[in-house]
């Protein structure tokens, strides 16, 4: 059953249109992660769910119910902002039950549910401090008991993690997954930080300039991307992306020059309509192996980073495009000196001269997904 339902959601401002027509659909329970650079409309999107931003046209419904002429209070959701929103001068107590107390709730209410949602966030012993004497993860999960309280239809959560150090970053998005997992409510998640989207998301929804590129799993969008633009958002080093042009094509492979790094046969079987077209290949970093494989070349590290779980080799090609290769371990490899590296014409991904994704099974089109 669907939770959510955007329906040909729109947003101007004068002239200038910021979503362009967004449909959606979010099931219940599911956690869904809007990602996309900055200025591609995610926040805004979310706070025409949460109903802090006027809708020029389109429908939200949430719960089977049309929501969109309401306010934020009546539309059945919690939002957990960016910045913390805390009361400095109120216990974490206080601060926790405040929406309960707008909403004239008993005491014995008040209490019971502020004490299950403590329990869940592991903040019980914390509840007779002030929000000024807790670290920046424990202000968050007070910002997001003051949401559980609420036990809204749906949590709304906008970059709750980015004001954060990178260790206690990542501790919270275990903690919010653990969270989903405990409440098995349904949870709409904005971020620019496509890690965060890959490790939390059911559903990942990538927006560009107000627009919804792709949505799918995690690992969809990471293995089968509809077009450049989300091949190159998902996945970290990003893809890199090679220019060439097909010089052959038939039911088995597509075949495509490289110029000066070589000529490599891609399993794209049945598009003889890119003959002479010029295409672009993309290769993941991590895809790459040092040494000879089904399709190999030289590379030149500029920059070497030794991370110990991994290496990160920033390269010039044989043409002098950059090119970035990540290994296991610590292999050996040096700045300025050449090596070969390898792939597997199969983990390569192939787009069009629009930037559409050329897939392999498909047998008679140019385009498919």
């Amino acid at each position: 059953m669907s939770q959510l339902v955007l329906s040909d959601l729109r947003k101007s401002f004068g002239d200038l249109e910021i979503i362009k027509g967004v449909n959606l659909d979010v099931s219940e329970g599911e956690f869904v992660v809007f990602v996309g650079p900055s200025g591609c409309g995610k926040s805004t999107l979310l706070r025409m769910i949460a109903g802090l931003e006027d809708v020029s046209g389109g429908e939200i419904v949430i719960g089977g119910k049309q929501v969109k002429d309401l306010p934020p209070v009546k539309r059945g959701i919690a939002m957990v902002f960016q910045s913390y929103a805390l009361y400095p001068h109120m216990s974490v107590f206080e601060n926790i039950a405040f929406p309960l107390r707008v909403e004239g709730l008993s005491e014995d209410k008040i209490k019971e549910r502020v004490g299950a949602a403590a329990k869940v966030l592991q903040l019980e012993s914390r509840l007779q401090q002030r929000p000024g004497t807790l670290s920046g993860g424990q202000r968050q999960r007070v910002a997001i008991g003051r949401a559980i309280v609420r036990q809204p239809k749906i949590f709304l959560f906008d970059e709750p993690l980015s004001n954060l150090d990178a260790a206690l970053r990542t501790e919270m998005r275990v903690e919010l997954m653990s969270l989903h997992q405990k409440l098995g409510s349904t949870m709409v998640y904005v971020t620019h930080d496509q890690v965060e989207a890959m490790t939390m998301a059911d559903k990942i929804v990538v927006l560009n300039a107000g627009t919804i590129e792709q949505i799918g799993s995690p690992l969809e969008l990471y293995h089968k991307p509809d077009n450049i633009f989300v091949a190159g958002f998902i996945g970290s080093p990003k893809m890199n992306f090679l220019s060439g042009t097909v010089t052959a094509s038939d039911r088995g492979n597509v075949v495509v020059d490289l110029g000066k790094v070589g000529t490599i046969k891609l399993p794209r079987g049945g598009h003889p309509d890119l003959v002479g077209k010029t295409v672009t290949v993309g290769m993941r970093p991590e895809h790459l192996a040092l040494g000879e494989d089904k399709f190999s070349f030289e590379v030149t590290p500029g920059i070497v980073e030794r991370l110990g779980i991994h290496t990160l080799a920033y390269c010039t090609l044989a043409d002098g495009k950059n090119f970035v290769a990540l290994f296991e371990g610590d292999p050996e490899i040096n700045q300025g000196v050449s090596f070969t590296v390898g792939i597997d014409p199969a983990k390569c991904q192939l787009f069009d001269s629009d930037g559409i994704a050329v897939h392999k099974e498909s047998q008679s089109g140019m385009h498919s997904s």
